[in-house]
């Protein structure tokens, strides 16, 4: 690793991608200015949630959101992002605050992050959504968590520029040769978490598809690109409902 970031000090990172054939999208040339986030984790009460004859809703430990459908919801095409993404708007409380991420097809659910200032706080146990469907493919229950009381925190500074991002993942060996970058989003991942606030950074993420066909999701602090290590197997990925 060390003999790759003295190369590069006298490399160009385009050449060093371009060397070991690895392509990427076009990138912005244009560096934003933003700032750290903090917010507070929603406590809810179930006397303020929608009431309906048609769902069951239960509030545990304060914060997460479990609801059951009493006739579970058709989806013609529930693997289609679109409609999934329908649906939570439609369907789950305030909903539009959440984006989708991924479709768990073999575990029949599908995972939303929410949305922070219109961009997605990846990984967070405080700010997601799950829909799982059974195998009539019929929705029958949502979970979620919320954060509110999102302020920014001192003045905006520039974040460093995707190709930044990319030297950075290049120097620790995380793009491999004949990869390719798909995908760059800048988003937010917990800095700091208390018992109730919440500090959050600018985070790069990074989507890259291997020879292999294989993708990886990378994130890289936006301020000083160090690319971080996020957990990813949290209890935001635990099955709490399972197949029914």
């Amino acid at each position: 690793q060390s003999q790759k970031v003295e190369v590069l000090s006298k490399k160009t990172t385009e050449e060093m991608l371009k060397e070991d054939n690895i392509t990427y999208i076009t990138l912005q040339d244009t560096v934003e200015k933003v700032s750290y986030l903090s917010g507070k984790k929603r406590n809810f009460k179930e006397n303020e949630l929608p009431l309906s004859n048609s769902i069951d809703i239960k509030v545990v430990e304060d914060y997460i959101v479990n609801a059951t459908f009493k006739e579970p919801i058709p989806l013609k095409d529930f693997l289609n992002a679109s409609a999934l993404q329908e649906f939570a708007k439609t369907h789950v409380y305030e909903g539009n605050k959440y984006l989708l991420w991924e479709i768990f097809e073999e575990q029949k659910y599908a995972l939303f992050f929410q949305k922070i200032n219109d961009r997605t706080l990846y990984y967070n146990s405080s700010g997601y959504l799950k829909v799982y469907w059974n195998d009539n493919n019929e929705i029958f229950a949502y979970e979620q968590t919320m954060l509110e009381k999102i302020e920014q925190l001192k003045q905006k500074n520039s974040i460093i520029p995707p190709i930044q991002v990319l030297q950075a993942l290049y120097s620790r060996n995380l793009l491999n040769p004949g990869s390719n970058i798909f995908d760059m989003n800048l988003g937010y991942s917990t800095l700091v978490q208390l018992t109730q606030t919440q500090v959050f950074a600018p985070t790069w993420e990074v989507r890259v598809r291997n020879a292999d066909g294989q993708t990886e999701e990378h994130f890289v602090n936006a301020f000083v690109g160090k690319v971080l290590e996020i957990e990813k197997s949290s209890n935001v990925l635990d099955d709490e409902y399972g197949e029914e």
